[in-house]
């Protein structure tokens, strides 16, 4: 997407169903119900969408479901930040597979990394 995205961005809940398997049903009323009530973009699996929790399957999961049920009527930014570098490049390609229009990332946590770490971390990523 070459278009900036703007406006009133939601950042999603992941529903879960008792058992902890994620509850893609109520994923779907949520999703529909926001764009209904004009949010401009969805934020899928940011940390607001539990993804300190999820497996890295039900993150892709997840990513790949919700650019599906969108469909395209508003940008979707996926959450694809990690403390692993390498995790981070693997949830962003998977994204951008998906159909996802941005990533949003976070900077490594708990390793502390230096200025010159966090330029690489990006610049590794932003390629």
């Amino acid at each position: 997407m070459s278009e900036r995205i703007q406006g009133s961005l939601v950042a999603i809940v992941t529903p879960m169903e008792k058992s902890g398997a994620l509850d893609l049903a109520r994923f779907d009323q949520l999703v529909e119900w926001h764009i209904e009530s004009g949010t401009d973009a969805i934020v899928v699996v940011g940390t607001t969408g539990e993804s300190a929790t999820l497996s890295a399957t039900e993150h892709c999961v997840l990513v790949a479901h919700c650019v599906a049920v969108v469909n395209q009527r508003v940008p979707v930014i996926a959450g694809t930040g990690s403390n692993s570098t390498q995790e981070a490049l693997e949830f962003t390609q998977s994204a951008k597979d998906y159909g996802a229009d941005a990533a949003l990332l976070v900077t490594p946590y708990y390793t502390r990394p230096s200025q010159e770490g966090l330029y690489q971390h990006f610049k590794l990523l932003a390629e």
